[in-house]
């Protein structure tokens, strides 16, 4: 496609070849920049405001579990085919046209996400630096975080290694001054200066905060070189993530009396404030853009067998999603992204069933690994997984027990282990597989 010159096309809908992949430094270091950004400050300062820190302490411990247990099972398929979250489900239970559903949803709900973060990012920069209205901030940050991401993975991984220190670094200033004229001691010890939050409550806003990054995990996977890599950059990336920036968080609350230590932080240390805005949104609005367009290319590519270059889809979505922003309208878009997100888990629960149990299609994608190339044909419907994940997703949003996304998750899996135990997990109709050439993909080769 002459769009290819926009920029990497970073095998949207292929597998990653082993040339093409990257150490598991690299890749767990754009993993925990995804989790050490603001809003794991907010997420760290809600649970400090209504919980004690040993309390808020054993949520974060719960919530991180989960999410690395997620995050490792479906990251570890990524990694073996070398393949996005959208494409994989072709294979995974959904087929063709469940996948097109599962990128259509990953692509509304992420680049809702990103011109949200974007317009966080440009009402601090209109308060800390003025020039600029917030629409026009919101216009080109949105538009910045756009050209990184046309370059694809390799662009990202090294805007990480930058952004990533130097987050820890300003924020560990501006902490340091707020934290300094207090005991750290009568800190932890302090009782929570809010409503009181219980620990089933703090669990799942730890676990509901990352569970779409967790289910979209083999966006990143498929660049890892093995399955070790997959377990490390994940136990490391989001332990520290969770740890660090949310205990951070927690005494940041039980220090100001207040859940809103964003605006505390990055006001109190001036241009440092405005630093720490940028480079916390940066890091985590890139993957929302990138994942966003994977899945755009998925659903085009399905539903109307087209094959669109990835940088095009990137680049149309990016100026749509900082003009969103940019005009306010994603503030009435919120509700509707929390909603969706309940969609997400059993997604999540149904690919690791059919991949570790039920196995129905994972001899198809065994078979085609080999040659570095996609099955021939896909099931173009499975009935059986439409139910069960509508019904999960159900689940996940109207029964109040327990945690709504790992009830969602768990309710997807053990539907399709007992469907598949039944017999029911048939496919109806198959579809052709457009096998793109992986050499035309135009990603940059890995170099660490």
């Amino acid at each position: 496609m002459a769009g290819s010159s926009v920029g990497a096309d970073d095998y949207a809908l292929a597998r990653v070849p082993e040339h093409a992949r990257y150490s598991w430094w690299s890749v767990a270091t754009q993993r925990f920049g995804q989790i050490s950004a603001l809003s794991q400050f907010l997420l760290g300062a809600t649970l400090g405001f209504g919980m004690s820190f040993w309390h808020a302490f054993w949520a974060l411990t719960l919530g991180a579990v989960i999410l690395e247990l997620v995050a490792i099972l479906i990251g570890v398929i990524g990694a073996r085919e070398g393949l996005q979250t959208s494409v994989i489900a072709r294979w995974t239970g959904f087929g063709q046209g469940g996948s097109a559903l599962i990128g259509l949803a990953i692509g509304i709900s992420l680049i809702g996400w990103f011109g949200i973060q974007s317009a966080v990012s440009a009402a601090g920069l209109s308060q800390l630096i003025g020039v600029l209205p917030t629409w026009g901030w919101s216009l080109v940050f949105g538009l910045l975080v756009t050209l990184v991401v046309l370059r694809g993975f390799h662009s990202m991984a090294w805007v990480a290694y930058v952004t990533v220190p130097a987050f820890l670094l300003l924020v560990g200033w501006s902490i340091i001054s707020q934290l300094s004229n207090h005991s750290f001691g009568s800190l932890v010890n302090a009782a929570p200066p809010g409503p009181h939050l219980s620990l089933l409550e703090g669990t799942t806003l730890v676990a509901g905060g990352f569970i779409v990054g967790a289910v979209i995990t083999p966006d990143m996977t498929r660049y890892n070189r093995t399955v070790g890599d997959v377990v490390k950059q994940t136990i490391l990336g989001v332990t520290l993530g969770e740890y660090v920036i949310g205990l951070v968080g927690v005494l940041l609350a039980h220090a100001v009396g207040s859940a809103n230590v964003i605006t505390i932080v990055t006001s109190s240390v001036g241009w440092v404030g405005t630093l720490v805005i940028i480079l916390g949104t940066l890091k985590i609005n890139d993957w929302n853009l990138y994942s966003s367009g994977l899945g755009v290319v998925n659903f085009i590519g399905t539903v109307f067998g087209r094959r669109v270059n990835r940088a095009v889809v990137t680049l149309v979505v990016g100026v749509l999603g900082s003009v969103l922003a940019a005009g306010g309208i994603l503030d009435k878009f919120t509700q509707f992204l929390i909603v969706l997100g309940v969609a997400f888990p059993p997604i999540a629960g149904i690919m690791v069933a059919e991949y570790f149990v039920v196995k129905r299609w994972r001899p198809d994608l065994e078979a085609s690994r080999t040659g570095g190339t996609l099955p021939p044909t896909a099931p173009t419907w499975v009935p059986a997984t439409i139910v069960i994940w509508v019904g999960a997703a159900l689940i996940g949003r109207y029964v109040a027990w327990g945690l709504p996304s790992i009830n969602s998750l768990v309710v997807g899996f053990l539907a399709y282990v007992v469907a598949g135990r039944l017999g029911l997990i048939r496919g109806i109709g198959t579809s052709q597989t457009m096998n793109p050439d992986p050499a035309a993909a135009n990603a940059v080769p890995a170099t660490s």
